[in-house]
Formats: structure tokens, C-alpha cells, sequence
């Protein structure tokens, strides 16, 4: 069975709280989508791609983790929609 997660968030910007919840994931699901919210009506710190380049420097340069496992993208829809979407 392919079990797939998906963790929503801004990420503006990751903590070691959500590397932590990332390792989590990891343990119970095939794969995991890191979903970074590029919602328009909020003021982030930093843009979308550049949350997207932080984490992924930070997951796959600095921590080494899988890149087979883990698919970061940005989003702009409701997370039912995205869950639907990538049948997770």
C-alpha cells in the first residue's frame, strides 16, 4: 500500500520543530509532501520560493535526508483539495 502524507504549513521559516514532525512522518508514511501555503492574504518573511530553496537546503544539504521520499511544494488551495490530488 503507497501511504502518503502530506504536511501543510508556511514554514516562514522551517524550525527544528518541523524537522522533527518531518521525522516523524517519515517513519509512518512511504512519502511525504511538504506543502509550503502561499496563501496572498498574509505578509510572510520570506517569499514561497525561497521557503521552498531554505528547505530543501536545509533537508537534503544539511540533514541528508532521502530526496526519494520527500516532494516539497507550494500550494494555494484548500489541503482537502491538495490531499485529493496526490491521493494521500
Amino acid at each position: 500500500m503507497n501511504n502518503i502524507g502530506i504536511y501543510p504549513g508556511t514554514f516562514d521559516p522551517i524550525t527544528y520543530g518541523h524537522i522533527d514532525i518531518i521525522k516523524r512522518a517519515l517513519k509512518i508514511t512511504n512519502s511525504l509532501i511538504i506543502a509550503v501555503s502561499n496563501d496572498n492574504g498574509k505578509d510572510y518573511l520570506f517569499s514561497d520560493e525561497e521557503r521552498v530553496s531554505i528547505i530543501n537546503n536545509s533537508l537534503f544539504k544539511d540533514l541528508n535526508f532521502k530526496r526519494s521520499k520527500i516532494k516539497i511544494i507550494s500550494f494555494d488551495t484548500l489541503t482537502t483539495s491538495l490531499c485529493k490530488k496526490y491521493k494521500a
